[in-house]
């Protein structure tokens, strides 16, 4: 005879992916932030490709291209992905209500490059890279505040 826990359904691996990608596709606040996260470390190793490709050219020009190039990808990403917004925010829109949080951003993560760069002349670009991530990770989740809540779409309530 078979022994009862045997018979008991054991979860396998494709049980917790499954789980794992339905809560990544939520549209609540867990699932967005998820799929935020997402698209940050996307775009993360989207700057680290450019900034390590055009550090030659200085720090200071390779940090502005790099974080160009990865704020227009991650704001639309953002718009399709995170917030399925594709619909309803035009590119445009959600360029430059991302991209205000993304000059600030821009503008500590510079500041932040500059002073280790004066203060270790010789710092390698993992650690100039590693720094900018620490500042984008921070002004991310402001990011992340500023789209989840304040650029929201309002309902229109009617008296």
């Amino acid at each position: 005879m078979t022994c009862p826990s045997l018979l008991t359904r054991r979860p396998a691996v494709g049980d917790a992916v499954g789980s794992l990608v339905a809560r990544v596709r939520a549209e609540d606040t867990l699932g967005q932030f998820a799929r935020f996260v997402l698209v940050g470390v996307s775009t993360t190793l989207v700057y680290a490709a450019f900034f390590a490709t055009l550090e030659g050219l200085g720090y200071l020009p390779a940090h502005v291209v790099a974080t160009a190039a990865s704020t227009l990808l991650a704001n639309e990403m953002h718009r399709r992905l995170t917030f399925h917004a594709g619909e309803r925010v035009h590119w445009l829109t959600a360029q430059l209500e991302a991209g205000g949080v993304s000059v600030i951003g821009l503008l500590l993560s510079s500041a932040s490059l500059g002073v280790l760069n004066s203060t270790v002349p010789d710092a390698s670009v993992v650690t100039q890279v590693a720094l900018v991530v620490t500042v984008t990770g921070l002004v991310g989740l402001m990011r992340f505040i500023a789209l989840r809540w304040l650029f929201r779409p309002r309902t229109v309530t009617t008296a």
